[in-house]
């Protein structure tokens, strides 16, 4: 190995360091702020969003499922179903016990429009970010039909 590479090794090895440092230092700080319920951190049981979004309020967030948009004519319980466990069409996701901060994420992309769908692009369109938080909190909170494929042969 050349002289010159041995440094260039160094600071790439400290460089790494320092950044696996930074995001276990931030982990932490998270954990603490939603250890009560780390799986829901979208502000359902006052911890803080990583959407960055205000505390999410249930009772809000159920009010607000139920109001059909301008854009679609739909509410989200038209399509997804009272609990978010009844979807219309097998294609559409149960969002009933869903991570409140994944549902605030997808969200926040429809409304940017970094996430394209035909019916929640313009659905999402006009939802503020108290309007997201709210109704993650809710949906979050619903009992969970969802399921993984732990213990599928």
């Amino acid at each position: 190995m050349s002289k010159a590479a041995h440094p260039l090794r160094h600071a790439i090895a400290l460089s790494v360091a320092l950044l696996l440092a930074a995001c276990s230092q931030s982990q932490v700080e998270n954990s603490e702020k939603s250890a009560g319920d780390p799986g829901h951190a979208s502000g359902e049981h006052g911890s803080s969003s990583s959407a960055g979004l205000p505390a999410g309020r249930e009772a809000a967030g159920e009010a607000r499922a139920k109001v059909k948009s301008k854009a679609t004519s739909q509410s989200c319980i038209d399509c997804h179903g009272a609990d978010g466990n009844a979807p219309i069409d097998p294609t559409y996701p149960k969002l009933g016990g869903q991570y409140g901060d994944y549902l605030a994420h997808a969200l926040q992309a429809y409304r940017a429009g970094d996430r394209q769908h035909a019916l929640m692009t313009p659905q999402a369109k006009d939802l503020s970010d108290q309007d997201i938080a709210d109704l993650a909190a809710y949906f979050g909170s619903r009992p969970s039909q969802l399921r993984d494929l732990h213990g599928v042969k």
